[in-house]
């Protein structure tokens, strides 16, 4: 630490006390200056020729008749004035980092400048800041934190403005450069570990670039603001360094941020400081990670911050959401909601990671003209199924919550019906998931949340937890049955199988049942699968298996019969369940927003069966 020596007498200040200074001399004190509760009796002579000020007031105090003087708001207080009173009897002071800008705020208040004498105490003080406190790295840095009580007057001295300026010089230094001491307790360098006989390469490559990060991380949130604003407009870091700082702040000043909660103390105070990172955080795209932005703006949240600054979070959020997990979405519901989570926030964010496509537009010159052009979207095929699958898992988690909106989970569910993905296991898992948990929603309902999903994107796992699934319609049951029967035929090299005549007869079946008005096909259809319904379509689905056991050719004959069978055994009590199916089956019509993909474009590994697979299968 930078320190300098002021003065050549023997210090002879005294206390008597808590509330008395006084100085031993043989010569009698003859003036009073009193500094709020503290009274200091001094001699009039050394003071008249440093002060200006105190000339004023001991000259008003002699036309008064007084031997006592008043200061009640002198910078820096009683420690301030001590150090200027004994600058001006000569006695020995030494300034550091931690007292010398008090004790030049509190000497530009007494008017101790060149005016009274040459070399008086401002000049001393500014010499020492430029030449020893503004050359230092850390002495910079203890200086502006000491300044915060002494604003404004340390503002208007230009201090601090310069000492700001100081601290943002030396971070935008080339690191080669960097010769001084600072904290860096982070991931070391793999240099570190290691020895080269080149010292002077060591040595440069041994300096991180964001090696002064952990040093700024000790201001307060409103001077950090003004030197991170200053390095910024530098333009030598790059952004991610830039985020890297204001990550490290956020650590060090929101209690508990690691684990995405804020202490209930100092609302206001951490407010301010998540406001003011959101407002530093460079506007490019992987400045921070997406998992980072997802912890603020649960901070942001918590601390209740203004609505523009959870907005601005939402869209930056949303331009690398696949980089998040299941975990860093789930934002707690607002206090009053019946329901867990805040499953509008997340839908925000999958819509602003959307219209990255929607909004990809540039302009060309042609003819002196301008004209827009779309293009191709600007979302890779591997973010969007990133995206894709954390929301299947998103669904699955909230599907848990016996008071979520089925409207809640298709909204979103819908969002992500164009992001074509090779499985919908996920999906399965989600509607299984939210089934379970709510027993007592209508067929219409169950009818809605299955058509999320397409059968023929199911895993054979996933197909045989279904096939055994109570909770799921016999529409949806039937229909894996098939197209696993469909999957099984693909993969021992057969061709696909037509619709099974079983499930015609059962479309003209249900023709008479509709006229006669004795049941309600589209009732039939969305009924729940009864246990000896799900035996007899388990049943057969083992028996084809076993039958032509593995690598054994299927014929499409015998997919078909075997259809045949389950159905004709199913007329007998869902005459017309089938109805609408079949007739979506001969146009060509699957449920699930990815039915118009052939099954073909299944992953072939998925594909592959196993003899006998009548045990319980769960993927949920």
């Amino acid at each position: 630490m930078k320190f300098m020596k002021l003065g050549s007498k023997s210090d002879t200040f005294q206390s008597d006390g808590n509330n008395i200074r006084y100085v031993a001399s043989d010569l009698a004190s003859d003036i009073i200056v009193s500094i709020g509760d503290v009274k200091f009796y001094l001699h009039k002579f050394p003071l008249l020729l440093k002060s200006a000020h105190l000339q004023k007031l001991i000259s008003l105090s002699n036309e008064a008749n007084m031997s006592e003087v008043q200061i009640s708001d002198i910078p820096g207080g009683t420690s301030a004035f001590e150090i200027c009173a004994k600058f001006c009897y000569g006695m020995t002071v030494t300034l550091n980092a931690y007292n010398v800008i008090a004790a030049r705020c509190a000497a530009e208040y007494l008017g101790m400048n060149e005016t009274i004498e040459k070399g008086n105490l401002i000049y001393k003080i500014d010499v020492f800041l430029s030449s020893g406190i503004f050359r230092s790295w850390k002495d910079s840095i203890i200086l502006l934190q000491t300044s915060k009580s002494m604003l404004p007057v340390a503002e208007d001295l230009k201090v601090v403005s310069h000492c700001i300026e100081s601290i943002a010089n030396k971070a935008c230094v080339d690191v080669s450069k960097v010769d001084w001491s600072y904290t860096y307790n982070r991931k070391k360098l793999p240099e570190e570990n290691g020895s080269d006989s080149n010292q002077n390469e060591i040595r440069t490559r041994l300096v991180p670039k964001d090696w002064w990060v952990e040093d700024l991380c000790e201001l307060e949130v409103d001077l950090y603001k003004s030197v991170i604003s200053n390095i910024k407009t530098k333009a030598v870091h790059s952004n991610e360094v830039i985020g890297e700082a204001l990550k490290a702040y956020a650590y060090r000043k929101l209690p508990n941020f690691s684990k995405s909660m804020i202490q209930t103390g100092g609302m206001s105070k951490h407010r301010l400081i998540v406001e003011t990172i959101v407002w530093l955080l460079p506007a490019e795209k992987g400045s921070v990670s997406g998992r980072f932005l997802l912890r603020l703006l649960k901070a942001a949240i918590f601390v209740e911050s203004e609505e523009r600054t959870r907005e601005e979070l939402i869209r930056k959020i949303g331009q690398q959401l696949e980089e998040a997990s299941v975990t860093d979405i789930l934002i707690p519901a607002k206090d009053g909601e019946t329901k867990t989570h805040d499953n509008s926030v997340v839908q925000t964010m999958v819509r602003e990671f959307l219209n990255r496509d929607d909004n990809a537009e540039i302009e060309s010159v042609r003819g002196g003209e301008v004209e827009g052009i779309r293009k191709t979207g600007i979302l890779s095929d591997a973010s969007k199924l990133m995206v894709a699958k954390l929301i299947d898992g998103y669904l699955a988690e909230i599907a848990k919550d016996h008071n979520l909106p089925l409207s809640d989970f298709i909204d979103l569910a819908e969002l992500v019906s164009g992001i074509s993905r090779p499985a919908h296991d996920g999906l399965y898992r989600a509607i299984d998931t939210y089934l379970k948990e709510h027993p007592g929603i209508s067929k219409g309902d169950r009818k809605r949340i299955c058509k999320l999903m397409n059968c023929r994107k199911l895993s054979v796992d996933a197909c045989m937890h279904a096939v055994q699934n109570e909770r799921l319609p016999m529409r949806v049951v039937v229909q894996v049955l098939y197209f696993e029967q469909v999957r099984t035929a693909t993969s021992s090299g057969t061709s696909t199988p037509d619709i099974p005549k079983g499930m015609k007869d059962l479309n003209n079946g249900s023709n008479g049942s509709s006229r006669s008005g004795a049941t309600n096909p589209e009732d039939d259809m969305d009924a729940v699968a009864t246990t000896e319904e799900l035996k007899a379509l388990r049943k057969e689905l083992s028996s084809l298996r076993l039958s032509n056991g593995v690598g054994g050719s299927f014929k499409d004959e015998d997919i078909k019969s075997s259809a045949d069978k389950v159905v004709k055994g199913l007329l007998k009590s869902k005459k017309s369940f089938l109805k609408l199916l079949v007739s979506k089956w001969g146009q060509g019509e699957n449920s699930g927003s990815d039915s118009s993909e052939s099954i073909g474009s299944a992953n072939p590994e998925e594909a592959k069966s196993t003899p006998s697979r009548n045990r319980r299968h769960s993927v949920s």
